[in-house]
């Protein structure tokens, strides 16, 4: 039977898994051998070889045997062979264990160790039933063998739940309590899932006419009914289940996650933005509001609502945003053409501009302003009855509240991005620690934390000279060492050398162009970085916005530090 010869594709490779995976765990420990190593290579192929024997000959099993219940293979003239080699890898892999565990340096790591020492006995007594079946006496009634069958598949399914919670926290860069949220949140939606929707088949099977139903129907339904249930109760058991594996910062993580369902992504803002001029629209009366957010000193438009030209943002007077809101022109800063000077005029705590109102929208401290909203003017003077300015005050102030959550959105992103690297070096570095201790630290690369990255950026922003240059952790490269000693022992000298060495590593062959795609990491670079000249001069040169300027840059700066990296590896191989 073609399908019993099938199955040994996972006995046969069995005892190679085992050795491959505790020789795994062995070097996360820092314990390398060659040797070791090499078995692991040999068993695999000896696996192949079982495979092969098993498929193409009769060697380890032959013919079958049509047992009730239970058919199976007999046992071949090597089958005696294969199981003592099978059962010598699983002591030797167990052997490797518990040497994994006993170089073990916290308490936490070595508890992790002995569930996977107990339980790593597993997945050879899932394999064993199979065994059992090929070399199992046909004087013994078949009954034993069907209960030794369940007996050892429940017993598996459990120690490899343990198995599998053990192995999830090796090499893990998240924290323990995500990767416990997760396993959990797998468990349920998978194996709990797939569980259930079997036995909801098996029982659909038995009930066959039950409610004048057919098998096939009540098994879709069934199953349809067993995975919305099932999905509807873990979500009303989210808080129970939280609860149960966050006790000691329940606080902390209810916050967490009540910041992710507030937090406003650009596509939120805008939506609110929109309905809130669709709002100020319909109680004005008017065809045409927009919004205008202010960043940089200079306005940008956000949201439209109606028609309106593409430049106007652009065009908007700085008296409308610059001025507080009890000064008058006299305070703006900066000449503004006469044009505008002509066609602004200040209404109260509006502007009249060029044929709208406008309006500064203020933080809460009134201390800045945030953006502008525009309306479509109904008259060349502001002609609101007291229940429209109430209503038109409180949608400002929406729309001021946007603004500003989304600015204070940006800074926490901004500190996230600068945090969380250092989170990842340092769950690496606990993962790391341990298993291997003092020897995590003797074999730290720079090259290989998380904020990387951020350190080339900020040496190319102070490539000329400045604190991020002359501060940063870049100077320990070998490859920084390496040039700084090529002149004169300056390592300031060496990081501009090695910096400047890897952005024309990025030049492409043949005449430069400003705007060819091949070249435009390479002249964002040059032009940024090595030239010094202003955003907005690049901008116009390679003939694109300033906002694909910055992506671009971004891309070209991970570019350098590949380049930095590839460097340093090179220079590291070189010095061996």
């Amino acid at each position: 039977m073609p399908w019993l010869r099938f199955q040994w594709g996972g006995i046969a490779f069995t005892p190679a898994a085992y050795l491959g995976f505790s020789n795994a765990l062995l070097v996360t420990t820092g314990d390398r051998n060659r040797w070791r190593g090499r078995a692991v290579m040999v068993s695999y192929v000896l696996g192949a070889v079982v495979l092969s024997a098993v498929a193409f000959s009769d060697l380890v099993v032959q013919g079958f045997a049509l047992a009730p219940r239970a058919p199976h293979l007999l046992a071949g003239p090597l089958f005696l062979v294969f199981v003592v080699y099978y059962f010598a890898a699983v002591v030797w892999g167990a052997v490797n264990i518990i040497r994994a565990r006993g170089r073990c340096l916290t308490s936490t790591s070595r508890r992790r160790m002995t569930y996977l020492a107990v339980t790593f006995a597993a997945p050879a007594v899932g394999i064993f039933p199979y065994l059992l079946f090929t070399g199992w006496p046909s004087a013994l009634p078949g009954v034993i063998l069907w209960l030794l069958s369940v007996m050892g598949n429940v017993g598996v399914s459990l120690t490899l739940l343990l198995l599998a919670y053990s192995v999830a926290f090796i090499g893990a860069l998240t924290p323990d309590r995500v990767v416990k949220h997760r396993l959990v949140r797998f468990l349920l939606r998978g194996p709990l899932l797939a569980m259930l929707v079997v036995l909801v088949i098996i029982a659909a099977s038995e009930a066959e006419g039950w409610l004048g139903l057919p098998e096939r129907r009540l098994t879709l339904f069934g199953a349809v009914a067993i995975i919305l249930v099932l999905q509807l109760a873990i979500e009303i058991a989210k808080p129970l289940i939280d609860r149960a594996l966050y006790r000691q910062d329940q606080p902390e993580i209810e916050w967490i996650q009540e910041m992710g369902n507030r937090l406003l992504t650009t596509t939120d803002l805008r939506q609110f933005l929109e309905n809130v001029l669709a709002a100020l629209c319909d109680l004005l009366r008017v065809d045409t509001a927009f919004v205008a957010a202010i960043d940089g000193g200079r306005p940008h438009l956000e949201v439209v609502c109606g028609s309106l030209e593409p430049n106007t943002a652009e065009h908007l007077p700085r008296e409308a945003w610059l001025a507080g809101p009890h000064a008058d022109s006299r305070d703006e800063k900066g000449p503004q053409p006469p044009s505008q000077q002509r066609r602004i005029e200040r209404q109260g705590g509006l502007f009249v501009w060029n044929g709208f109102w406008l309006v500064p929208l203020h933080t809460k401290a009134r201390d800045a302003v945030l953006g502008v909203v525009g309306m479509r003017a109904r008259n060349a003077t502001l002609d609101l009855n007291p229940d429209e300015r109430e209503g038109m005050e409180a949608l400002l102030v929406q729309a001021a509240a946007a603004l500003e959550d989304r600015q204070l959105q940006q800074s926490l992103f901004g500190a996230l991005e600068r945090i969380i690297p250092e989170i990842e070096d340092i769950q690496r570095r606990r993962g790391v620690f341990r298993y291997v201790g003092d020897e995590a630290v003797s074999g730290f690369n720079v090259t290989e934390a998380g904020e990387f990255g951020t350190w080339v950026r900020d040496a190319l922003s102070h490539f000329w000279g400045g604190p991020k240059l002359a501060d940063s952790p870049l100077l320990s490269l070998r490859v920084v060492e390496r040039a700084a000693r090529d002149r004169d022992g300056d390592p300031l000298k060496g990081l501009r050398a090695v910096l400047k060495q890897a952005i024309e590593r990025l030049r492409p062959d043949g005449q430069r162009r400003m705007t060819a795609p091949e070249w435009i990491l390479y002249n964002i670079l040059e032009l940024k970085f090595l030239q010094g000249r202003r955003v907005r001069e690049i901008a116009l040169r390679l003939v694109m916005s300033e906002s694909d300027l910055y992506r671009k840059q971004r891309a070209a700066i991970e570019a350098v530090a590949q380049v930095v990296t590839e460097m340093e590896r090179e220079e590291s191989a070189n010095g061996r």
